[in-house]
């Protein structure tokens, strides 16, 4: 248990049952309550047994269920774990400095390695078909589904972000079939977005998903960049995993600029024509 409970939990997660999995997904989800609650109440929120939940415990090398929570009380009170794993207390400027940047440098570096160029193409196939691209996201993924949205917008296409669950489902319900909804999650398992997902799906509308390999999120997609960071966001503030997603959007966007043609680099002339007025200019 090196690694700590949480990031054991996810490690494992695609290889759980259909039980355990579902378990996992409550304690990911809701780590700083399940210290609070007891056993028949975490196994009725996650729609398990009560020896479930202690075969599970067990699973992760504790005797049972009490040393299990005992454990998760330590390692969340642990301050390193909210904020970025490669710092610790006392840390100088300079040390934490080089090992943020060494290890989002590293981290990006590898995923861009790992990217597959068939899929990217396949996507950029898919932005340039649609009358219409959605950008949905929740929490940190929201922010990055804003600035897609808003590259996307400078690119002339027909485009709109929301991040509330209600309204992706009032959408769902009236998306056309030409369009696109593209889903982004670093976890992969938000309830509210993998439901309106699988709500929009029903009308026939294709579905991007940018988010951890093997997620369940993932599994709704019709197609789906995996990104594999070392980095769980149930516990560390979100970096690099955010940093990476707006990497893939702005490899999403020279993509399909660069599929435009003539046209769209017409449009972003004519767009930043209009915005030259609105800036000082600079003093001799």
């Amino acid at each position: 248990m090196n690694k700590g409970i949480l990031n054991e939990i996810k490690s494992n997660f695609t290889r759980l049952s259909n039980a355990d999995r579902r378990l996992a997904e409550f304690i990911l989800e809701n780590a700083n309550e399940i210290v609070k609650m007891s056993i028949g109440k975490i196994a009725m929120q996650a729609n398990v047994s009560d020896p479930t939940v202690v075969r599970f415990c067990r699973s992760l090398g504790f005797e049972g269920f009490k040393e299990f929570k005992i454990k998760l009380t330590q390692e969340l009170a642990n301050n390193n774990y909210y904020v970025h794993r490669k710092v610790k207390k006392g840390d100088d400027v300079s040390t934490y400095i080089k090992s943020i940047g060494d290890f989002t440098l590293n981290s990006l570096s590898k995923m861009l390695d790992e990217l597959d160029v068939q899929t990217v193409e396949r996507m950029v196939n898919l932005f340039t078909k649609a009358s219409k691209i959605e950008f949905w996201g929740f929490g940190a993924s929201a922010s990055v589904a804003h600035d897609a949205h808003h590259k996307f917008f400078r690119l002339g296409v027909p485009c709109s972000f929301n991040s509330d669950p209600h309204m992706q489902a009032m959408s769902a319900s009236v998306i056309s079939r030409d369009a696109l909804i593209v889903a982004i999650s670093h976890t992969g398992r938000s309830k509210e977005l993998i439901e309106n997902i699988r709500f929009a799906r029903e009308t026939g509308v294709k579905v991007i998903g940018i988010t951890s390999k093997g997620s369940p999120l993932e599994e709704q997609c019709d197609l789906s960049i995996g990104v594999e960071l070392d980095e769980d966001t149930n516990v560390y503030t979100p970096m690099v995993s955010r940093l990476a997603h707006l990497l893939i959007v702005d490899i999403l966007v020279v993509g399909v600029s660069l599929a435009g043609g003539d046209e769209i680099t017409d449009h972003l002339k004519t767009i930043k024509n209009a915005l030259v007025e609105k800036k000082l200019e600079k003093e001799e």
